[in-house]
């Protein structure tokens, strides 16, 4: 080391990496947003400024039936109307009852 050398300490707070939804049809990114804890797939989506179709927002006519790709969206103990288990097994989760637990990526098009 010369007798020039300088020794910098740098003082940086660690990177916070805060969850996202994503949104996507097919392999093409509509859209994303930070995970807020308690809100809908539905909500997610219109702020990040992605349309989920909607009618019931019960889970009762399949409307807003979206895939989800990656992540967690826990189902309800009794599947509502809207799905079945063909459906579940594809990926199939209602928006407007979906409440996702930190990252997803969800689909917009449905499982069929």
């Amino acid at each position: 080391m010369s007798a020039n050398a300088v020794t910098a300490t740098l003082d940086v707070d660690p990177v916070t990496v805060r969850p996202v939804i994503r949104f996507l049809q097919g392999p093409t990114l509509l859209g994303q947003t930070p995970f807020v804890p308690g809100k809908t797939l539905v909500e997610h989506a219109e702020e990040a400024g992605v349309y989920i179709p909607t009618n019931c927002t019960s889970g009762t006519c399949g409307a807003c039936l979206v895939s989800l790709v990656y992540g967690d969206v826990p189902l309800p103990e009794e599947l509502p109307p809207g799905l079945d288990d063909f459906l579940v097994e594809e990926g199939g989760r209602l928006g407007c009852i979906g409440v996702p637990n930190g990252d997803v990526d969800i689909d917009i098009r449905p499982p069929l």
